[in-house]
């Protein structure tokens, strides 16, 4: 990219791109970093990203046990009317994610506001669930309950939160850890959206010891119209590159060419 743009800088493009949002609904997920699954690119469709914390759930719901709430994450944020929360202390921590616990950091505050944990207290329940110490989280069931319903949270309502978040334990991302996948993945849409050639070129590079990658990808090159030209002795650069409105074959791909040690 910075051989057509030198001053191009990652850190600088928009967080809003309208069309690289628009390619992910579409399920033009192939080569971007971790929306690659037919089951993750269905997320996006389905959902429909508009914004980096929407990438950011997206990566954090499709693991074992948040992935049960995929469905009402994308009902709620279709319609934020049907959200319900068994007591309004839960609001200001689950409106960011339509209603649903998604994060680790989110449980960690549920335990703080609706039964009065202490934040560190709060911490050691966050690290029973990221080491699925599930006992450990059974122990506080009773601390749980007592401390809702002493913030006059009746008990059926909090038993069925505890269970929600012991549902929600078998696998469960903290949110910094998202974002910075979000984050990644976010970026790694924009360039395929707004350089293909410049993106793909890089992407078959990166698999050069793939052969099933390489031609995943140069199916899909082929799919947006991007020719992929053959090796040339003149033409051709080590690695796959641009040229003109096509991609041309890196030597390095050819049977037999490799890396001087």
């Amino acid at each position: 990219i910075r051989m057509l743009k030198p001053d191009f800088d990652i850190d600088k493009i928009p967080d809003n791109d309208p069309e690289t949002f628009a390619m992910l609904a579409e399920g033009k997920t192939q080569g971007v970093f971790q929306l690659e699954s037919a089951g993750i690119t269905g997320v996006c469709v389905n959902m429909k990203p508009t914004s980096i914390e929407d990438m950011t759930a997206i990566v954090a719901l499709y693991r074992p046990g948040p992935m049960d709430s995929i469905p009402k994450y994308v009902e709620n944020s279709r319609d934020r009317s049907r959200i319900r929360y068994a007591t309004p202390l839960l609001a200001p921590i689950l409106d960011v994610t339509n209603g649903c616990i998604v994060y680790q950091e989110q449980v960690m505050q549920i335990f703080q506001v609706v039964a009065g944990y202490s934040l560190g207290r709060a911490d050691i329940v966050r690290r029973a669930i990221s080491k699925k110490k599930l006992s450990v989280l059974e122990s506080e069931r009773a601390s749980f309950l007592a401390g809702a319903k002493e913030r006059g949270i009746d008990e059926t309502s909090a038993a069925d939160l505890f269970e929600e978040i012991v549902g929600f334990a078998n696998y469960a991302f903290n949110k910094s850890h998202a974002a910075a996948y979000g984050v990644l993945s976010y970026r790694t849409a924009y360039l395929k959206a707004h350089y293909p050639r410049e993106y793909n070129s890089a992407l078959l590079t990166s698999v050069l010891g793939s052969a099933d990658k390489m031609a995943e990808y140069i199916a899909e090159c082929t799919r947006v119209g991007i020719r992929i030209l053959p090796p040339h002795v003149n033409e051709s650069d080590r690695d796959f590159h641009v040229d003109g409105k096509n991609i041309r074959f890196g030597l390095l791909a050819l049977k037999n060419l490799g890396r001087p040690f």
